[in-house]
């Protein structure tokens, strides 16, 4: 030390304040850390607060839910949504073509 009492006692305290921060923020960082590993395997369910799933269980239940809109986007013989578009668009050209029909036909 520097053998000046009140100089050692602030190198002392600023030794100790550094430390302190040191400590909180690695604290800190570990609580992150801790957080990020209970979202990525998930919580059982306690009293009063309901499951929370881990990533993986959540990334198979939207790979399902993929899995059951691709097959609206293929035809299928009719119960399919890109059946119901494809008949949508060709009763419109059917509508159009007779539209257009009888607004050649008509006279003025």
């Amino acid at each position: 030390m520097t053998g000046i009492f009140i100089v050692d006692i602030c190198i002392a305290a600023t030794a100790v304040a550094g430390g302190l921060a040191v400590f909180w923020k690695l604290f800190k960082l570990m609580k992150r850390l801790g957080d990020f590993f209970d979202d990525w395997h998930g919580e059982p369910e306690r009293d009063g607060v309901p499951e929370r799933p881990g990533v993986m269980r959540r990334l198979a239940t939207i790979e399902e839910k993929q899995v059951t809109i691709e097959a609206e986007l293929h035809p299928n013989h009719g119960s399919s949504l890109r059946d119901a578009v494809d008949k949508a668009v060709f009763t419109v050209q059917r509508l159009e073509e007779r539209f257009d029909a009888h607004l050649k036909n008509e006279t003025f």
